[in-house]
This record gives C-alpha cells, sequence and structure tokens, in this order.
C-alpha cells in the first residue's frame, strides 16, 4: 500500500529568501495525527486552524527546507493551501458530503458532492 505521495504546488512555498519551493512529499494521516490536532491550543482557540495543523504533520517534505510545520502552511499562497487540501482528501479517502438537489429545470433530483475546500 502506498502510504506516501509526491506533490508539486501550483504556486510554491516563497521562504525568507525568496526562493520558491514547489515539490514535496505527503503522507497518510493517521487517527493519531487528527486527535493531537484536536487537542492544539491554537485550534481550540479558533477551530478553522484544524488543517493547518494536520497538514502542518501529514506535509513530510517541501523540497530544500529542512521540516514543515503549521508555520510553514500558514505561510502558502491560498491556491496551494485548496491544493493539500484536496490531496489529504483524496489520499485519505475523506468523502465529501452530499445533499439531494432538485434541478430547477427538469424537476429531477439529484446527489451533489459539497466540497468546503476550495471556493466555486
Amino acid at each position: 500500500m502506498e502510504t506516501i505521495f509526491e506533490f508539486t504546488l501550483p504556486k510554491g512555498y516563497v521562504d525568507g529568501n525568496g526562493e520558491v519551493h514547489r515539490n514535496g512529499k505527503m503522507r497518510l494521516a493517521t487517527a493519531a495525527d487528527e486527535i493531537s490536532a484536536t487537542r492544539d491550543p491554537r485550534v481550540l482557540s479558533n477551530p478553522s486552524y484544524l488543517t493547518i495543523v494536520i497538514l502542518g504533520k501529514v506535509v513530510t517534505e517541501l523540497e530544500g527546507l529542512p521540516m514543515v510545520t503549521a508555520a510553514t502552511i500558514e505561510k502558502l499562497f491560498t491556491a496551494d493551501m485548496a491544493f493539500l487540501q484536496d490531496m489529504y482528501q483524496r489520499i485519505n479517502d475523506v468523502e465529501p458530503p452530499v445533499m439531494q438537489v432538485v434541478c430547477p429545470h427538469c424537476g429531477e433530483t439529484h446527489e451533489v458532492a459539497i466540497n468546503f475546500t476550495t471556493e466555486g
């Protein structure tokens, strides 16, 4: 079973020297990753920080950086953040919630996935 996945960020992380880092690796999440993230003081004071803390745990490499932390993830461009959130969902088989909708034109009922991680 594959547990490490390579990626290339759409924009890239720009470090303090202006260097751009785009290639990296993400590992599968464990239950411990998600449980410990929910106990993180930053998440307790701001629940929307949960994604940043979890990505800081599962993104194991970003080319040229000694390590990746939540502080690194915070500094990503929003396009890169959305990319990593989507990748996290795909590799961990996180199923998005669905809802029943009725087409206003034909009246048929359809199931539509609700995606909370990207705009549009």
